[in-house]
């Protein structure tokens, strides 16, 4: 799942949603260092990954894209995903992405000095790109990809596969409904175990 999908898998609770953000820049047993909540939503970052790897639904997404692209076409299909999120927000959100969007940007803007360096960085191109509202549109979906396939090492062709998006767009938006049917309810659950063993822990 991409930036959009992790903070929607925060309930609208604040910290677990920064959590959720800077999940991708802390390393390890970093998240110790950040406070109780905030380390829920690292934890529920990191469970929601592993989740979504095994899940046969992204599997089946993936597998449309493994000959071509590899080791990156699960990245491809996190950014598919957040598109069809953006595009079918009404869907699954009562609030109005842009206004949703507008309070995540505050939020963490807020909190800016706890984020780490490379989580600050990239707050300042998700804000400017007005990027989890945008998301909804097929050209920024492109932009995204283009961006990404500069920053790889190695000749990823990311930037080819929105062409990919367009051939099979009512097949990856299927998938992405269904995936959302075993997603919402698996990080719901993981967030109140992850809750429990840190009461636990504190005994």
């Amino acid at each position: 799942m991409n930036y959009l999908a992790h903070t929607f898998l925060s309930f609208n609770n604040e910290n677990i949603c920064i959590g959720n953000f800077i999940a991708d820049a802390v390393k390890g047993k970093q998240y110790l260092d950040f406070e109780e909540e905030i380390q829920l939503g690292i934890l529920l970052h990191r469970a929601i990954d592993e989740f979504t790897d095994a899940n046969p639904i992204f599997k089946r997404s993936k597998k449309r894209l493994d000959e071509k692209y590899r080791h990156y076409a699960g990245v491809i299909i996190d950014i598919f995903y957040d598109h069809f999120l953006a595009k079918n927000w009404e869907s699954y959100s009562s609030i109005k992405l842009n206004d949703y969007s507008q309070r995540v940007y505050d939020l963490l803007e807020k909190n800016k000095e706890i984020l780490p360096e490379k989580a600050q960085q990239f707050l300042v191109y998700l804000k400017r790109e007005d990027m989890l509202f945008n998301y909804q549109n097929v050209d920024s979906i492109e932009k995204v990809l283009i961006g990404m396939s500069k920053r790889t090492k190695h000749d990823s062709l990311m930037e080819e596969a929105i062409q990919d998006l367009k051939d099979n767009y009512s097949s990856f938006e299927n998938d992405f409904h269904e995936f959302m049917t075993d997603v919402i309810p698996f990080s719901r659950d993981r967030l109140k175990l992850i809750k429990q063993q840190q009461k636990l822990l504190e005994l």
